[in-house]
């Protein structure tokens, strides 16, 4: 935090100025030149708020805390924030912060992957495909409509059913369409009950027939084969909609009990044939005879009892025969075709398009409005808490100064650097949209909201994936951007694992600040969740190396039955965004930060903080030229001021503190 004895000490002396306010002035150029033989424009100007404790938004524990660094930055060159990335920190707007990875509940881990190297796992090649079947039409949102009108009409008031009431249900669902979204709904589930109460009456009646107590055999199981079931298996009917395997448990439970003697002998002479088909279609007759729904039809196929949706199967044979008698011959394989005698013509599918665009961030009224939605509906904010002032603070407003592309030079992105929004429409409609920082080394996604209704797209995973092929076309214009940062991940959340599955990936070690590949770093976090991950890359190093000597000394000694040397090594197990809140208390002071003895980040045991330069009343001054500028200082302010420095330098790193402007006002 801030120290006010310091600030008000410049404050009064304002009027003191002499002549090393000129010299401060040129000061500034210097600045400027370092910014420019860096490739950046302009130059970075920080505030320290120093160490904040706030509630954890991630494990919600209410004995849990997050404990992080803040910096308020004026301004901030997308040079400096690269390398203020790649030392742990992230900002929400022009709000900068650090967790402190030992003291805060759930450790955020940087992490990033290069863009090159990336491998589409199969759940996100069907991203893709599911995204191109929408736009070639081929998918409708009419279902899902429906299915999204269900579930709210029903949020909050689902009704269990009884199995006594099964029959009566289903003879009422059969005869009449239901009124309601609800009763649709349900109807699925009901039929499935149905189907399994007149199974078990099958089952009973032939267990009857073989002398066999029904307890014996297991439950029924009825199941909806579900159309991507039906896309995976082979010469399958379309017309499917429920089966269940109850003939291969008879005939396994017939077999069992041909095991006991006693049983065995009394029924021998009636014991069926145990072939799960032939019980298979013995139960389809038993079935029928019952009141099956009127829309379904029994049939037994390879020891499956199969119920048909007749209505489906009607209408499509009805369709298939219609079109074939009315088609002129030759017109196969034509876009349109004739098909009623009304002259109604049957077109292709329409094909959607999809536009993504890249805009400077700024303020969009339309975009606010699909944020307010999509907080709204899919984070359940209160309305009054989702205005433009926090949309603007938290998304709009950015410190990164643009830099723009300089002609004949690959070294800037076409687009230039700065903090992006990245619009996908369809159709001329804004459905998502990815706020983004474009650097020197990467794109750093920060936040993607879209719109509730077209959720079935993943339109999460969607934007992730074309952010990375955007970095891969970039390469080919600026060599060095190379990277896509996901922000934080949290393997103690849940919610975080996802970016893990961008592979292949690796996390910054939050002391060294290297990079170590998630394949290394996921044991080590199965068993605490702050690690210093570089320290497993020197013992893997340290112990390859003592391997190797170990190895070369016994060909050296050609020594028979020596020790045996065990490579353990552990298993691999299966698998919110930070938004600065001005609530946030600031916890202790800067003495006792400097008392926990926490290292410099970039390694420095101790550091230099005579040349970081201040912002003292719109002046550059040194540190160390202070007493020359302004003239006689306490003592006590200087000391103070020195520890707030230090403090700042050790989490920002020596070489970012000597080239950022520290504020004072």
């Amino acid at each position: 935090m801030q120290n006010p004895s310091v600030e008000s000490a410049f404050h009064d002396q304002r009027g003191g100025m002499g002549d090393g306010a000129s010299s401060s002035r040129s000061g500034r150029g210097g600045v400027k030149e370092r910014a420019k033989e860096r490739g950046g424009i302009g130059e970075s100007v920080v505030i320290d708020h120093g160490r904040r404790r706030n509630s954890c938004g991630y494990c919600r524990s209410t004995s849990a805390s997050s404990v992080s660094h803040g910096l308020w930055a004026n301004s901030l060159t997308a040079e400096d924030y690269q390398e203020l990335l790649d030392h742990g920190w992230r900002r929400s707007g022009c709000f900068l912060y650090k967790p402190e990875m030992d003291r805060t509940c759930c450790p955020s881990y940087t992490i990033r992957l290069k863009a090159n190297n990336f491998y589409p796992s199969k759940d996100q090649d069907r991203v893709y495909k599911r995204m191109q079947r929408f736009l070639d039409g081929a998918t409708s949102m009419d279902k899902y409509d429906n299915l999204k009108q269900t579930a709210n009409s029903c949020k909050g008031s689902v009704k269990l059913v009884c199995r006594e009431s099964i029959p009566e249900i289903t003879a009422v669902s059969t005869k009449g369409s239901a009124s309601s979204t609800c009763e649709k709904l349900s109807s699925e589930s009901v039929i499935i009950h149905a189907l399994s109460d007149i199974i078990d009456k099958a089952v009973s009646i032939l267990c009857g027939s073989i002398s066999l107590p029904v307890a014996q055999f297991p439950k029924v199981n009825v199941k909806k084969v579900t159309t991507q079931a039906k896309k995976k298996l082979m010469n399958i009917s379309e017309d499917l909609a429920y089966t269940s395997n109850i003939a291969f448990q008879i005939a396994a439970t017939i077999r069992r009990s041909q095991a006991a003697d006693a049983i065995n002998k009394s029924l021998e002479p009636e014991l069926p044939d145990i072939n799960p088909r032939t019980i298979a279609e013995k139960l389809s007759g038993l079935v029928m005879q019952q009141e099956v729904p009127s829309e379904l039809l029994t049939k037994a196929c390879n020891g499956h009892l199969n119920f048909y949706s007749t209505t489906k199967q009607i209408s499509s044979e009805a369709s298939n025969l219609k079109q074939k008698a009315q088609e002129p011959r030759g017109s196969q394989g034509n876009a349109k075709r004739i098909a009623t005698s009304e002259n109604c013509i049957i077109m292709p599918p329409k094909r959607r398009k999809l536009e993504i665009r890249l805009k400077r961030s700024s303020f969009d009224q339309e975009e606010y409005a699909l944020y307010r939605k999509y907080q709204i509906e899919v984070h359940d904010d209160k309305p009054e808490k989702v205005t433009v002032s926090s949309y603007k603070r938290f998304l709009v407003d950015t410190p990164i100064i643009f830099s723009p592309p300089i002609s004949g030079d690959n070294s800037v992105v076409p687009c230039g650097f700065g903090s992006f929004h990245q619009q996908y429409l369809i159709d001329g409609k804004l459905v998502a949209v990815g706020v983004v920082d474009i650097l020197p080394r990467c794109l750093s996604s920060k936040y993607l909201f879209w719109d509730p209704d077209f959720a079935f797209l993943s339109l999460g995973k969607y934007s992730a994936l074309q952010e990375i092929d955007w970095v891969k076309e970039t390469q080919n214009c600026c060599p060095s951007l190379q990277y896509y940062y996901l922000g934080y991940y949290i393997h103690s959340c849940s919610k975080m694992r996802y970016k893990a599955a961008y592979r292949p990936s690796e996390l910054l070690c939050p002391l060294r600040y290297q990079w170590v590949p998630f394949e290394i770093a996921k044991p080590l976090l199965e068993r605490k969740p702050y690690v210093v991950l570089s320290d497993y890359l020197v013992e893997q190093q340290s112990a390859m190396l003592s391997k190797h000597a170990s190895s070369v000394e016994r060909f050296d000694t050609d020594t028979a039955g020596c020790a045996h040397i065990e490579d353990s090594s552990d298993e691999d197990n299966d698998e919110i965004d930070f938004r600065y809140k001005d609530t946030d208390m600031d916890i202790g002071d800067e003495s006792s930060f400097l008392a926990d003895g926490a290292p410099v980040a970039d390694g420095s045991p101790n550091c230099d903080v005579g040349d970081i330069v201040l912002a003292v009343n719109g002046l550059r001054v040194k540190f160390k030229d202070l007493e020359k500028v302004l003239g006689c200082v306490d003592k006590k302010v200087i000391s103070g001021l020195e520890k707030q420095l230090m403090s700042y330098v050790r989490v920002v790193g020596t070489e970012l503190a000597g080239h950022m402007v520290y504020c004072l006002s």
